[in-house]
Protein backbone atom coordinates (compact mmCIF):
# COMPACT_ATOMS: atom_id res chain seq x y z
CA UNK A 1 0.00 0.00 0.00
CA UNK A 2 2.74 2.46 0.95
CA UNK A 3 4.74 1.79 -2.20
CA UNK A 4 1.71 2.19 -4.42
CA UNK A 5 0.84 5.48 -2.71
CA UNK A 6 4.39 6.80 -3.17
CA UNK A 7 4.43 5.70 -6.81
CA UNK A 8 1.16 7.53 -7.47
CA UNK A 9 2.47 10.64 -5.71
CA UNK A 10 5.67 10.55 -7.78
CA UNK A 11 3.67 11.21 -10.95
CA UNK A 12 2.74 14.62 -9.56
CA UNK A 13 6.10 15.52 -8.05
CA UNK A 14 8.31 14.61 -11.05
CA UNK A 15 9.88 11.87 -8.92
CA UNK A 16 10.94 14.25 -6.13
CA UNK A 17 10.28 13.12 -2.58
CA UNK A 18 8.08 15.67 -0.76
CA UNK A 19 9.58 14.52 2.51
CA UNK A 20 13.14 15.17 1.28
CA UNK A 21 12.27 18.61 -0.07
CA UNK A 22 10.25 19.50 3.06
CA UNK A 23 13.05 18.39 5.37
CA UNK A 24 15.57 20.56 3.50
CA UNK A 25 13.45 23.71 3.70
CA UNK A 26 12.53 23.05 7.31
CA UNK A 27 16.20 22.62 8.21
CA UNK A 28 17.04 25.93 6.51
CA UNK A 29 14.06 27.86 7.88
CA UNK A 30 14.50 26.71 11.50
CA UNK A 31 18.21 27.50 11.55
CA UNK A 32 17.71 30.84 9.82
CA UNK A 33 15.05 31.71 12.43
CA UNK A 34 17.60 30.90 15.14
CA UNK A 35 20.25 33.19 13.59
CA UNK A 36 19.19 36.81 14.19
CA UNK A 37 22.66 38.00 13.17
CA UNK A 38 22.32 36.32 9.78
CA UNK A 39 18.87 37.83 9.30
CA UNK A 40 20.21 41.27 10.25
CA UNK A 41 23.00 40.89 7.69
CA UNK A 42 20.47 39.91 5.03
CA UNK A 43 18.34 42.93 5.90
CA UNK A 44 21.39 45.17 5.61
CA UNK A 45 22.33 43.57 2.29
CA UNK A 46 18.81 44.14 0.99
CA UNK A 47 19.01 47.82 1.97
CA UNK A 48 22.37 48.19 0.21
CA UNK A 49 21.04 46.53 -2.93
CA UNK A 50 17.95 48.74 -2.93
CA UNK A 51 20.16 51.82 -2.70
CA UNK A 52 22.43 50.56 -5.50
CA UNK A 53 19.44 49.74 -7.64
CA UNK A 54 17.89 53.17 -7.06
CA UNK A 55 21.15 54.87 -8.05
CA UNK A 56 21.47 52.66 -11.10
CA UNK A 57 17.88 53.36 -12.18
CA UNK A 58 18.49 57.11 -11.86
CA UNK A 59 21.72 56.86 -13.86
CA UNK A 60 19.97 54.76 -16.51
CA UNK A 61 17.50 57.59 -17.09
CA UNK A 62 20.34 60.08 -17.66
CA UNK A 63 22.95 58.18 -19.64
CA UNK A 64 22.96 55.20 -21.95
CA UNK A 65 24.20 52.74 -21.11
CA UNK A 66 25.22 53.27 -17.46
CA UNK A 67 27.92 51.08 -15.90
CA UNK A 68 26.47 47.81 -14.64
CA UNK A 69 26.41 47.12 -10.94
CA UNK A 70 26.38 43.31 -11.12
CA UNK A 71 27.64 40.96 -13.81
CA UNK A 72 25.99 37.61 -14.58
CA UNK A 73 27.95 34.39 -14.21
CA UNK A 74 30.14 33.52 -17.22
CA UNK A 75 27.79 30.74 -18.33
CA UNK A 76 24.67 32.93 -18.03
CA UNK A 77 23.92 34.31 -21.50
CA UNK A 78 20.33 35.42 -20.89
CA UNK A 79 21.17 39.15 -20.87
CA UNK A 80 24.06 39.18 -23.34
CA UNK A 81 22.10 40.78 -26.21
CA UNK A 82 22.51 44.47 -27.07
CA UNK A 83 18.87 45.19 -26.26
CA UNK A 84 19.47 44.46 -22.59
CA UNK A 85 21.87 47.41 -22.36
CA UNK A 86 19.11 49.97 -22.96
CA UNK A 87 16.35 51.34 -20.77
CA UNK A 88 14.12 49.90 -19.36
CA UNK A 89 15.51 46.42 -19.96
CA UNK A 90 18.85 47.16 -18.32
CA UNK A 91 16.94 48.03 -15.14
CA UNK A 92 15.00 44.76 -15.32
CA UNK A 93 18.09 42.63 -15.85
CA UNK A 94 20.14 44.35 -13.14
CA UNK A 95 17.27 44.15 -10.66
CA UNK A 96 16.89 40.44 -11.38
CA UNK A 97 20.62 39.75 -10.95
CA UNK A 98 20.60 41.64 -7.65
CA UNK A 99 17.75 39.39 -6.47
CA UNK A 100 19.79 36.35 -7.45
CA UNK A 101 22.70 37.63 -5.40
CA UNK A 102 20.52 38.24 -2.36
CA UNK A 103 18.88 34.80 -2.48
CA UNK A 104 22.28 33.17 -2.89
CA UNK A 105 23.34 34.89 0.33
CA UNK A 106 20.07 33.98 2.06
CA UNK A 107 20.42 30.28 1.29
CA UNK A 108 24.16 30.04 2.02
CA UNK A 109 26.22 29.87 5.21
CA UNK A 110 23.32 29.48 7.65
CA UNK A 111 24.96 27.86 10.68
CA UNK A 112 23.70 24.38 11.44
CA UNK A 113 22.13 23.60 8.05
CA UNK A 114 23.49 20.40 6.54
CA UNK A 115 25.46 20.77 3.33
CA UNK A 116 22.99 18.58 1.44
CA UNK A 117 19.96 20.54 2.62
CA UNK A 118 21.68 23.84 1.84
CA UNK A 119 22.36 22.68 -1.72
CA UNK A 120 18.72 21.60 -2.13
CA UNK A 121 17.40 24.96 -0.90
CA UNK A 122 19.80 26.83 -3.17
CA UNK A 123 18.70 24.68 -6.09
CA UNK A 124 15.02 25.32 -5.34
CA UNK A 125 15.55 29.07 -5.07
CA UNK A 126 17.46 29.06 -8.33
CA UNK A 127 14.66 27.17 -10.10
CA UNK A 128 12.06 29.68 -8.93
CA UNK A 129 14.21 32.64 -9.94
CA UNK A 130 14.98 31.10 -13.33
CA UNK A 131 11.26 30.72 -13.91
CA UNK A 132 10.65 34.39 -13.11
CA UNK A 133 13.55 35.73 -15.18
CA UNK A 134 12.54 38.72 -17.35
CA UNK A 135 14.14 36.93 -20.30
CA UNK A 136 11.28 34.41 -20.24
CA UNK A 137 8.44 36.85 -20.91
CA UNK A 138 7.54 38.74 -24.05
CA UNK A 139 6.86 42.20 -22.46
CA UNK A 140 10.19 42.19 -20.60
CA UNK A 141 12.53 40.72 -23.25
CA UNK A 142 13.78 43.24 -25.83
CA UNK A 143 14.83 40.56 -28.31
CA UNK A 144 11.38 38.98 -28.25
CA UNK A 145 9.69 42.36 -28.59
CA UNK A 146 11.87 43.32 -31.54
CA UNK A 147 11.19 40.02 -33.34
CA UNK A 148 7.45 40.27 -32.68
CA UNK A 149 7.35 43.86 -33.99
CA UNK A 150 9.37 43.05 -37.10
CA UNK A 151 7.25 40.01 -37.96
CA UNK A 152 3.90 41.46 -36.98
CA UNK A 153 3.33 38.75 -34.37
CA UNK A 154 3.58 35.85 -36.81
CA UNK A 155 6.46 34.45 -34.75
CA UNK A 156 4.01 33.90 -31.87
CA UNK A 157 1.59 32.11 -34.18
CA UNK A 158 4.35 29.88 -35.50
CA UNK A 159 5.56 29.35 -31.95
CA UNK A 160 2.12 28.07 -30.96
CA UNK A 161 2.28 25.66 -33.87
CA UNK A 162 5.69 24.47 -32.64
CA UNK A 163 4.28 24.01 -29.14
CA UNK A 164 1.34 21.98 -30.43
CA UNK A 165 3.66 19.85 -32.55
CA UNK A 166 5.99 19.17 -29.61
CA UNK A 167 3.06 18.29 -27.35
CA UNK A 168 1.64 15.88 -29.94
CA UNK A 169 5.01 14.19 -30.36
CA UNK A 170 5.45 13.86 -26.62
CA UNK A 171 2.05 12.27 -25.94
CA UNK A 172 2.46 9.91 -28.89
CA UNK A 173 6.06 9.03 -27.85
CA UNK A 174 7.59 10.26 -31.10
CA UNK A 175 11.12 11.67 -31.36
CA UNK A 176 11.59 15.46 -31.50
CA UNK A 177 11.36 17.41 -34.73
CA UNK A 178 14.40 16.76 -36.90
CA UNK A 179 15.31 13.43 -35.33
CA UNK A 180 13.70 11.61 -38.26
CA UNK A 181 16.62 12.74 -40.42
CA UNK A 182 18.97 10.57 -38.36
CA UNK A 183 18.74 6.81 -38.71
CA UNK A 184 20.80 4.27 -36.78
CA UNK A 185 22.76 2.24 -39.30
CA UNK A 186 22.24 4.84 -42.04
CA UNK A 187 23.87 8.07 -40.85
CA UNK A 188 24.40 7.11 -37.19
CA UNK A 189 26.38 4.11 -35.91
CA UNK A 190 27.69 3.34 -39.40
CA UNK A 191 31.06 1.76 -38.64
CA UNK A 192 31.05 -1.67 -40.33
CA UNK A 193 31.30 -4.75 -38.18
CA UNK A 194 29.57 -7.88 -36.98
CA UNK A 195 27.61 -8.86 -33.88
CA UNK A 196 29.59 -11.77 -32.45
CA UNK A 197 27.70 -12.31 -29.18
CA UNK A 198 24.13 -11.85 -28.04
CA UNK A 199 22.75 -12.68 -24.60
CA UNK A 200 19.76 -11.36 -22.65
CA UNK A 201 21.57 -8.10 -21.80
CA UNK A 202 24.15 -7.27 -24.49
CA UNK A 203 25.17 -7.60 -28.09
CA UNK A 204 28.91 -7.49 -28.67
CA UNK A 205 30.00 -5.78 -31.88
CA UNK A 206 33.39 -6.48 -33.44
CA UNK A 207 34.31 -3.71 -35.90
CA UNK A 208 36.01 -4.37 -39.21
CA UNK A 209 39.66 -3.31 -39.45
CA UNK A 210 40.59 -0.23 -41.49
CA UNK A 211 44.32 -0.90 -41.69
CA UNK A 212 46.36 -3.77 -43.12
CA UNK A 213 47.88 -4.44 -39.72
CA UNK A 214 46.55 -3.85 -36.21
CA UNK A 215 47.89 -3.77 -32.69
CA UNK A 216 47.68 -7.26 -31.20
CA UNK A 217 45.74 -6.10 -28.13
CA UNK A 218 42.04 -5.43 -28.91
CA UNK A 219 39.99 -2.68 -27.29
CA UNK A 220 36.73 -3.40 -25.45
CA UNK A 221 34.47 -0.35 -25.09
CA UNK A 222 31.91 -0.44 -22.26
CA UNK A 223 29.44 2.42 -22.81
CA UNK A 224 26.89 3.64 -20.32
CA UNK A 225 23.48 1.97 -20.53
CA UNK A 226 21.65 5.15 -19.52
CA UNK A 227 21.73 5.98 -23.26
CA UNK A 228 22.40 4.08 -26.50
CA UNK A 229 25.98 2.97 -27.11
CA UNK A 230 26.51 4.82 -30.38
CA UNK A 231 27.55 8.15 -28.85
CA UNK A 232 31.01 6.67 -29.43
CA UNK A 233 30.10 5.87 -33.05
CA UNK A 234 27.95 8.83 -34.07
CA UNK A 235 28.57 9.99 -37.62
CA UNK A 236 31.60 9.34 -39.79
CA UNK A 237 33.22 12.56 -38.56
CA UNK A 238 32.26 12.10 -34.89
CA UNK A 239 33.13 8.47 -34.22
CA UNK A 240 35.71 7.37 -31.67
CA UNK A 241 35.28 3.83 -33.01
CA UNK A 242 36.18 4.94 -36.53
CA UNK A 243 39.18 6.90 -35.26
CA UNK A 244 40.52 3.96 -33.23
CA UNK A 245 40.17 1.53 -36.13
CA UNK A 246 41.87 4.02 -38.48
CA UNK A 247 44.76 4.14 -36.00
CA UNK A 248 45.23 0.38 -36.25
CA UNK A 249 43.23 -0.98 -33.30
CA UNK A 250 40.76 -3.85 -33.21
CA UNK A 251 37.66 -2.52 -31.47
CA UNK A 252 34.81 -4.34 -29.74
CA UNK A 253 31.78 -2.50 -28.37
CA UNK A 254 29.02 -3.54 -25.99
CA UNK A 255 25.51 -2.60 -27.10
CA UNK A 256 23.13 -2.81 -24.13
CA UNK A 257 19.58 -4.06 -24.40
CA UNK A 258 16.91 -1.45 -23.69
CA UNK A 259 15.36 -3.08 -20.60
CA UNK A 260 11.65 -3.56 -20.18
CA UNK A 261 9.46 -5.09 -17.44
CA UNK A 262 11.00 -8.54 -18.07
CA UNK A 263 14.41 -7.19 -17.04
CA UNK A 264 13.25 -5.44 -13.86
CA UNK A 265 15.27 -7.77 -11.59
CA UNK A 266 18.60 -7.46 -13.39
CA UNK A 267 21.13 -6.03 -10.94
CA UNK A 268 24.58 -4.50 -11.07
CA UNK A 269 26.15 -7.94 -10.75
CA UNK A 270 24.22 -9.07 -13.84
CA UNK A 271 25.58 -6.07 -15.74
CA UNK A 272 29.09 -7.09 -14.72
CA UNK A 273 28.78 -10.79 -15.54
CA UNK A 274 26.47 -10.69 -18.57
CA UNK A 275 28.10 -7.50 -19.80
CA UNK A 276 31.81 -6.93 -19.19
CA UNK A 277 32.81 -10.48 -18.31
CA UNK A 278 30.78 -12.11 -21.09
CA UNK A 279 32.33 -9.67 -23.57
CA UNK A 280 35.84 -10.45 -22.32
CA UNK A 281 35.17 -14.18 -22.66
CA UNK A 282 34.12 -13.67 -26.28
CA UNK A 283 37.13 -11.46 -27.07
CA UNK A 284 39.50 -13.99 -25.49
CA UNK A 285 38.06 -16.64 -27.80
CA UNK A 286 38.19 -14.48 -30.94
CA UNK A 287 41.63 -12.97 -30.22
CA UNK A 288 43.27 -15.61 -28.00
CA UNK A 289 46.46 -15.32 -25.97
CA UNK A 290 46.54 -11.50 -25.83
CA UNK A 291 45.45 -9.01 -23.21
CA UNK A 292 42.68 -6.44 -23.70
CA UNK A 293 42.59 -2.66 -23.45
CA UNK A 294 39.28 -1.93 -21.68
CA UNK A 295 37.61 1.48 -22.06
CA UNK A 296 34.52 2.59 -20.12
CA UNK A 297 32.41 5.70 -20.54
CA UNK A 298 30.35 7.29 -17.74
CA UNK A 299 28.41 4.59 -15.90
CA UNK A 300 30.14 2.04 -18.11
CA UNK A 301 33.45 3.27 -16.72
CA UNK A 302 32.23 2.74 -13.16
CA UNK A 303 31.17 -0.80 -14.04
CA UNK A 304 34.49 -1.43 -15.78
CA UNK A 305 36.35 -0.32 -12.64
CA UNK A 306 34.29 -2.76 -10.57
CA UNK A 307 35.03 -5.54 -13.07
CA UNK A 308 38.75 -4.69 -13.17
CA UNK A 309 38.99 -4.70 -9.38
CA UNK A 310 37.17 -8.02 -9.25
CA UNK A 311 39.52 -9.50 -11.85
CA UNK A 312 42.53 -8.27 -9.87
CA UNK A 313 41.12 -9.87 -6.73
CA UNK A 314 40.58 -13.18 -8.52
CA UNK A 315 43.94 -13.18 -10.30
CA UNK A 316 42.37 -12.71 -13.75
CA UNK A 317 45.10 -10.97 -15.79
CA UNK A 318 43.34 -10.48 -19.12
CA UNK A 319 43.40 -6.68 -18.95
CA UNK A 320 46.29 -4.72 -20.43
CA UNK A 321 45.01 -1.26 -19.45
CA UNK A 322 41.90 0.58 -18.26
CA UNK A 323 40.58 3.82 -19.77
CA UNK A 324 37.87 5.78 -17.94
CA UNK A 325 35.96 8.51 -19.81
CA UNK A 326 34.01 10.91 -17.56
CA UNK A 327 33.56 8.05 -15.10
CA UNK A 328 33.26 8.32 -11.31
CA UNK A 329 34.44 5.77 -8.75
CA UNK A 330 34.09 8.01 -5.68
CA UNK A 331 30.63 9.57 -5.42
CA UNK A 332 31.14 11.77 -2.36
CA UNK A 333 31.27 14.88 -4.57
CA UNK A 334 29.28 13.78 -7.57
CA UNK A 335 27.89 17.15 -8.58
CA UNK A 336 24.31 18.42 -8.63
CA UNK A 337 22.89 14.93 -9.20
CA UNK A 338 23.49 14.35 -5.49
CA UNK A 339 20.70 16.88 -4.84
CA UNK A 340 18.33 14.04 -5.63
CA UNK A 341 20.17 11.44 -3.56
CA UNK A 342 19.40 10.92 0.12
CA UNK A 343 17.62 8.14 2.00
CA UNK A 344 14.18 9.70 1.57
CA UNK A 345 14.68 10.41 -2.13
CA UNK A 346 16.14 7.00 -2.94
CA UNK A 347 13.30 5.21 -1.11
CA UNK A 348 10.78 7.36 -3.03
CA UNK A 349 12.44 6.54 -6.36
CA UNK A 350 12.57 2.85 -5.47
CA UNK A 351 8.84 2.80 -4.86
CA UNK A 352 8.21 4.55 -8.18
CA UNK A 353 10.49 2.11 -10.04
CA UNK A 354 9.03 -0.86 -8.16
CA UNK A 355 5.62 -0.16 -9.67
CA UNK A 356 6.94 0.67 -13.17
CA UNK A 357 9.62 -2.02 -13.29
CA UNK A 358 12.31 0.60 -13.90
CA UNK A 359 13.07 4.25 -14.51
CA UNK A 360 11.58 5.63 -17.69
CA UNK A 361 13.68 7.66 -20.11
CA UNK A 362 11.41 10.71 -19.87
CA UNK A 363 11.85 10.78 -16.08
CA UNK A 364 15.64 10.79 -16.40
CA UNK A 365 15.45 13.48 -19.07
CA UNK A 366 13.31 15.62 -16.77
CA UNK A 367 15.96 15.45 -14.05
CA UNK A 368 18.71 16.61 -16.41
CA UNK A 369 16.51 19.45 -17.70
CA UNK A 370 16.03 20.64 -14.11
CA UNK A 371 19.78 20.60 -13.51
CA UNK A 372 20.33 22.84 -16.54
CA UNK A 373 16.98 24.60 -16.79
CA UNK A 374 18.38 27.74 -18.41
CA UNK A 375 20.06 25.82 -21.22
CA UNK A 376 17.65 22.92 -21.68
CA UNK A 377 14.24 24.36 -20.76
CA UNK A 378 13.84 28.13 -20.77
CA UNK A 379 16.15 28.84 -23.70
CA UNK A 380 14.30 26.13 -25.64
CA UNK A 381 10.95 27.77 -24.89
CA UNK A 382 12.22 31.19 -25.94
CA UNK A 383 13.80 29.97 -29.15
CA UNK A 384 11.08 27.57 -30.30
CA UNK A 385 7.86 29.10 -28.99
CA UNK A 386 8.50 32.86 -28.79
CA UNK A 387 11.11 33.42 -31.49
CA UNK A 388 9.61 30.55 -33.53
CA UNK A 389 13.03 29.21 -34.49
CA UNK A 390 13.69 25.52 -35.07
CA UNK A 391 17.46 25.03 -34.88
CA UNK A 392 18.38 21.87 -36.80
CA UNK A 393 19.35 18.81 -34.77
CA UNK A 394 22.88 17.51 -35.02
CA UNK A 395 24.03 13.93 -34.54
CA UNK A 396 24.69 14.39 -30.81
CA UNK A 397 21.22 15.89 -30.24
CA UNK A 398 19.61 13.04 -32.17
CA UNK A 399 21.48 10.52 -30.00
CA UNK A 400 20.37 12.37 -26.88
CA UNK A 401 16.74 11.98 -27.93
CA UNK A 402 17.18 8.19 -28.34
CA UNK A 403 16.83 7.40 -24.65
CA UNK A 404 16.68 4.12 -22.75
CA UNK A 405 15.19 2.78 -19.54
CA UNK A 406 16.86 1.56 -16.34
CA UNK A 407 15.89 -1.72 -14.60
CA UNK A 408 14.39 -1.37 -11.13
CA UNK A 409 16.89 -3.53 -9.27
CA UNK A 410 20.02 -2.24 -11.04
CA UNK A 411 19.14 1.42 -10.60
CA UNK A 412 18.21 0.89 -6.96
CA UNK A 413 21.56 -0.81 -6.28
CA UNK A 414 23.42 1.87 -8.23
CA UNK A 415 21.81 4.70 -6.26
CA UNK A 416 22.22 3.04 -2.86
CA UNK A 417 25.62 1.37 -3.07
CA UNK A 418 27.41 3.94 -5.20
CA UNK A 419 25.74 7.34 -4.85
CA UNK A 420 24.22 7.14 -1.39
CA UNK A 421 26.64 4.91 0.54
CA UNK A 422 29.77 5.32 -1.65
CA UNK A 423 30.54 1.64 -1.09
CA UNK A 424 32.95 1.26 -4.01
CA UNK A 425 35.31 3.99 -2.82
CA UNK A 426 35.13 2.82 0.78
CA UNK A 427 35.75 -0.90 0.22
CA UNK A 428 32.23 -2.22 0.91
CA UNK A 429 31.06 -2.97 -2.62
CA UNK A 430 30.49 -6.70 -3.13
CA UNK A 431 30.95 -8.82 -6.24
CA UNK A 432 30.51 -12.54 -5.96
CA UNK A 433 29.74 -12.01 -2.29
CA UNK A 434 33.17 -10.48 -1.53
CA UNK A 435 34.30 -6.83 -1.37
CA UNK A 436 36.43 -5.30 -4.08
CA UNK A 437 39.18 -2.70 -3.73
CA UNK A 438 40.20 -0.33 -6.53
CA UNK A 439 43.71 -0.35 -5.07
CA UNK A 440 44.04 -3.96 -6.31
CA UNK A 441 44.12 -2.74 -9.93
CA UNK A 442 47.71 -2.91 -11.19
CA UNK A 443 47.33 -2.12 -14.90
CA UNK A 444 47.86 1.50 -16.04
CA UNK A 445 44.85 3.81 -16.16
CA UNK A 446 44.04 6.57 -18.66
CA UNK A 447 41.29 8.80 -17.21
CA UNK A 448 39.49 11.70 -18.90
CA UNK A 449 37.46 14.45 -17.24
CA UNK A 450 35.63 17.34 -18.91
CA UNK A 451 35.77 20.91 -17.64
CA UNK A 452 32.04 21.68 -17.71
CA UNK A 453 30.69 18.26 -16.75
CA UNK A 454 27.48 18.52 -14.67
CA UNK A 455 27.00 14.72 -14.52
CA UNK A 456 30.51 13.62 -13.51
CA UNK A 457 32.42 16.75 -12.39
CA UNK A 458 36.08 16.48 -13.26
CA UNK A 459 37.21 16.90 -9.66
CA UNK A 460 35.12 13.86 -8.83
CA UNK A 461 36.62 11.78 -11.65
CA UNK A 462 40.08 12.97 -10.54
CA UNK A 463 39.61 11.05 -7.27
CA UNK A 464 40.80 7.91 -9.03
CA UNK A 465 44.24 9.19 -7.93
CA UNK A 466 43.25 8.64 -4.29
CA UNK A 467 42.00 5.10 -4.82
CA UNK A 468 44.35 3.47 -7.35
CA UNK A 469 48.08 2.95 -6.79
CA UNK A 470 48.91 2.16 -10.42
CA UNK A 471 50.23 4.59 -13.04
CA UNK A 472 47.52 7.11 -13.97
CA UNK A 473 47.51 9.44 -16.96
CA UNK A 474 44.81 12.05 -16.42
CA UNK A 475 43.38 14.28 -19.16
CA UNK A 476 41.15 17.30 -18.61
CA UNK A 477 39.48 18.46 -21.81
CA UNK A 478 37.20 21.35 -22.62
CA UNK A 479 33.51 20.61 -23.10
CA UNK A 480 30.76 18.91 -21.15
CA UNK A 481 29.91 15.33 -20.29
CA UNK A 482 29.08 14.36 -23.87
CA UNK A 483 30.58 16.99 -26.17
CA UNK A 484 33.90 16.86 -24.32
CA UNK A 485 34.22 13.13 -24.99
CA UNK A 486 32.98 13.29 -28.60
CA UNK A 487 36.00 15.35 -29.61
CA UNK A 488 36.81 14.63 -33.25
CA UNK A 489 40.27 15.78 -34.28
CA UNK A 490 38.95 18.35 -36.79
CA UNK A 491 36.56 20.00 -34.33
CA UNK A 492 37.56 23.63 -33.62
CA UNK A 493 38.22 25.22 -30.22
CA UNK A 494 39.42 22.01 -28.62
CA UNK A 495 42.17 21.81 -26.01
CA UNK A 496 43.18 19.60 -23.11
CA UNK A 497 45.61 19.26 -20.22
CA UNK A 498 47.48 16.04 -19.52
CA UNK A 499 49.85 14.71 -16.86
CA UNK A 500 50.98 11.29 -15.68
CA UNK A 501 51.52 10.05 -12.14
CA UNK A 502 53.77 7.02 -11.98
CA UNK A 503 52.79 3.95 -9.99
CA UNK A 504 53.26 4.72 -6.31
CA UNK A 505 53.85 8.40 -7.06
CA UNK A 506 52.89 11.27 -4.76
CA UNK A 507 49.36 12.67 -4.86
CA UNK A 508 48.70 16.09 -6.40
CA UNK A 509 45.50 17.88 -5.40
CA UNK A 510 43.28 18.96 -8.34
CA UNK A 511 44.20 22.66 -8.13
CA UNK A 512 47.92 21.95 -8.20
CA UNK A 513 47.45 19.43 -11.00
CA UNK A 514 45.58 22.09 -12.97
CA UNK A 515 48.53 24.46 -12.62
CA UNK A 516 51.19 21.91 -13.51
CA UNK A 517 49.54 19.81 -16.24
CA UNK A 518 50.69 20.49 -19.79
CA UNK A 519 48.12 22.19 -22.02
CA UNK A 520 47.71 21.15 -25.66
CA UNK A 521 45.56 22.49 -28.48
CA UNK A 522 43.23 20.15 -30.35
CA UNK A 523 41.41 16.93 -29.53
CA UNK A 524 42.57 14.56 -26.81
CA UNK A 525 41.93 11.53 -29.07
CA UNK A 526 45.50 11.44 -30.44
CA UNK A 527 46.81 11.46 -26.85
CA UNK A 528 44.69 8.37 -26.13
CA UNK A 529 45.90 6.45 -29.18
CA UNK A 530 49.51 7.41 -28.45
CA UNK A 531 49.10 6.13 -24.89
CA UNK A 532 47.42 2.92 -26.07
CA UNK A 533 50.14 2.44 -28.67
CA UNK A 534 52.83 2.80 -26.01
CA UNK A 535 51.16 -0.03 -24.06
CA UNK A 536 50.66 -2.29 -27.09
CA UNK A 537 52.75 -4.70 -29.11
CA UNK A 538 53.95 -4.41 -32.69
CA UNK A 539 51.24 -4.51 -35.39
CA UNK A 540 50.10 -7.88 -36.71
CA UNK A 541 47.54 -9.13 -39.21
CA UNK A 542 43.96 -8.31 -38.08
CA UNK A 543 41.88 -11.11 -36.54
CA UNK A 544 38.85 -12.58 -38.26
CA UNK A 545 35.41 -11.23 -37.43
CA UNK A 546 34.09 -13.68 -34.88
CA UNK A 547 35.26 -17.23 -34.19
CA UNK A 548 32.66 -19.83 -35.18
CA UNK A 549 34.87 -22.69 -34.04
CA UNK A 550 34.99 -21.19 -30.53
CA UNK A 551 31.23 -20.60 -30.35
CA UNK A 552 31.19 -16.95 -31.44
CA UNK A 553 30.10 -16.87 -35.09
CA UNK A 554 29.02 -13.56 -36.66
CA UNK A 555 25.26 -13.43 -36.15
CA UNK A 556 24.43 -10.15 -37.85
CA UNK A 557 25.76 -6.85 -39.09
CA UNK A 558 26.55 -3.86 -36.92
CA UNK A 559 24.86 -1.97 -35.33
CA UNK A 560 22.84 -5.03 -34.30
CA UNK A 561 19.25 -5.25 -33.05
CA UNK A 562 19.34 -4.15 -29.41
CA UNK A 563 20.19 -0.56 -30.37
CA UNK A 564 16.99 -0.39 -32.42
CA UNK A 565 14.71 -1.24 -29.47
CA UNK A 566 12.51 1.60 -28.22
Amino acid sequence: MDRSLHAALARWTLGLSPAAVGAAYLDWAVHLAACPGKRFDLLGEAAKQMARFANYSWAASLQSPPPTIVEPLPQDRRFAGAGWQHWPFNILSQGFLLQEQWWQAATSNVRGVSRHHEAMVQFGARQILDTLSPSNFLPTNPELLARTASEGGTNLLHGLQHMAEDWQRQVTHQPPVGADEFKVGVNLATSPGKVVLRNRLIELIQYAPRTEKVRPEPILIVPAWIMKYYILDLSETDSLVRYLTEQGFTVFMISWKNPGPAERDLGMEDYRTLGVMAALDAISAIVPSVKVHALGYCLGGTLLTIAAATMAREGDQRLKSVTLLAAQVDFSEAGELTLFIDESQVAFLEDMMWEQGGLDASQMAGTFRLLRSNDLLWSYIQRNYLLAERPPLNDLMAWNADATRMPYRMHSEYLRHLFLDNDLAEGRYLTGGKPVAISDIRVPIFAVGTEWDHVAPWRSTYKIHLLADCAITYVLTVGGHNAGIVSAIDRPNRSYRIATRDAGGAYLDPDRWLDEATRHEGSWWPALTAWLGAHSGEPVAPPALGAAEAGYPPIGDAPGTYVLET
